[in-house]
This record gives structure tokens, C-alpha cells and sequence, in this order.
């Protein structure tokens, strides 16, 4: 039976119907599991931000027109191109694993997020609102 509505149960089937749990020790494997492919997403997203900044001066604005001397195939363009599919698709993934409305899941997922972005992500979003963090400003 499919749920629309959370639910709280240790007992889910994830993605695929090979992938159930039955038992507290299988239920906590998945959550670690999805714990774990949240934070894979978010060091992809911050490794494929590090090659498209890669090249750029310090103070350049990320959205500055791109520099059409470096080739229309790019090493640089391929990996991001490379990266930007595996990110999507593991994107969706988590979709579609917190569309399973278990309310651990959904937890597990979030936990994940939050845990790679502050990790990995989190200066990042310093570099592009501008902010110096090494400035001591008041």
C-alpha cells in the first residue's frame, strides 16, 4: 500500500521493492543510509561549485559573462557537466525516497542536508553574498 500521508513505522520499502525493512536493525541501516546519500548530494553540489568557480579571480562575481577563449568542450565544462547529472539524479532520488511518507526518512533526509551544507556548503554561500570571513567588521 502506498501512503499519502506521513507515517511513522519502521516498516518502508525505498525506491526500489527489493529495498523493505522489517526490523529496527534494517530501519536504522536505511535512515544511515539516506543520513549518508544527503550528504554525498551536498559534497557533490560543492565539489561541482569549486570547478565552475575554479579559474575565476577572487573577486570576480560568479555571474560574469564566461570566458569563450577556454573551448566549447572543456575539460572544465565536461566534469561540470558530469557532476551536474550525478547531483541531479541523486537529487531526485532523495525525492522520491522522501515521497515514501515515512516520517524517518523524511527526518533522515533533512538531517543529511543540513549536516553536508554546514560542513561543505556553508562558506560557500559566504563567497557569493560577498562576505570576507576573515574580516572582523562590526
Amino acid at each position: 500500500m502506498m501512503h499519502m500521508t506521513f507515517y511513522w513505522s519502521r516498516q518502508v520499502t525505498l525506491l526500489f521493492s527489493s529495498w523493505r525493512t522489517d526490523s529496527w536493525p534494517s530501519y536504522a541501516l536505511t535512515l544511515l543510509a539516506c543520513v549518508l546519500a544527503s550528504v554525498f548530494y551536498q559534497y557533490l553540489e560543492h565539489v561541482r561549485y569549486r570547478v565552475r568557480r575554479s579559474g575565476k579571480p577572487a573577486g570576480e562575481p560568479l555571474l560574469s559573462q564566461p570566458n569563450r577563449a577556454a573551448g566549447k568542450w572543456s575539460a572544465k565544462k565536461i566534469a561540470g557537466g558530469l557532476l551536474f547529472g550525478l547531483s541531479s539524479g541523486l537529487g531526485y532520488l532523495l525525492m522520491l525516497a522522501v515521497m515514501s511518507f515515512n516520517g524517518g526518512v523524511f527526518l533522515a533526509i533533512v538531517l543529511g542536508l543540513s549536516i553536508g551544507f554546514l560542513w561543505l556548503r556553508s562558506e560557500d554561500e559566504d563567497e557569493i553574498a560577498g562576505v570576507n570571513s576573515t574580516c572582523a567588521c562590526a
